[in-house]
């Protein structure tokens, strides 16, 4: 099983250029009692406002926020917004996974998913010269 982000060659190239990978959904991965955790700061987002799927051994989390204006927004002379709206993802590779396992939880501004690590089968075979 594989937790590298789909586009990892990238990272190597951030002093020189801009990345593809988007640093407002940085996360950090481990392992732990049989299982890869990701643990992703997403501040800023509702529940409802993210997405996890998990498909051809892929898990892909997506965050969207709308820029919704409202009649506040009109009486405000902003000097400067910096708050980010739009859509974000990021895709790992999970390789082969139980998707009915993945288990993911969301509080405090932190996308945390537990990923069990399925079991290695060997399937080797040595076949017989006649």
């Amino acid at each position: 099983m594989d937790l590298i982000p789909r586009r990892y060659l990238d990272n190597m190239f951030d002093d020189f250029m801009p990345s593809r990978i988007d640093h407002n959904m940085k996360c950090d991965i481990y392992e732990k009692e049989g299982n890869y955790h990701i643990e992703m700061d997403l501040p800023g987002f509702k529940k409802d406002e993210i997405s996890i799927e998990a498909k051809d051994g892929y898990l892909t989390i997506k965050a969207s926020k709308s820029n919704e204006v409202d009649e506040k927004d009109e009486e405000r002379n902003y000097v400067r917004r910096e708050r980010s709206y739009g859509s974000y993802e990021r895709t790992f590779s999970l390789g082969d996974l139980d998707q009915e396992k993945i288990d993911a939880t969301f509080a405090d501004g932190i996308l945390k998913i537990t990923v069990p690590k399925k079991e290695d089968v060997d399937n080797k075979k040595i076949i017989e010269i006649k």
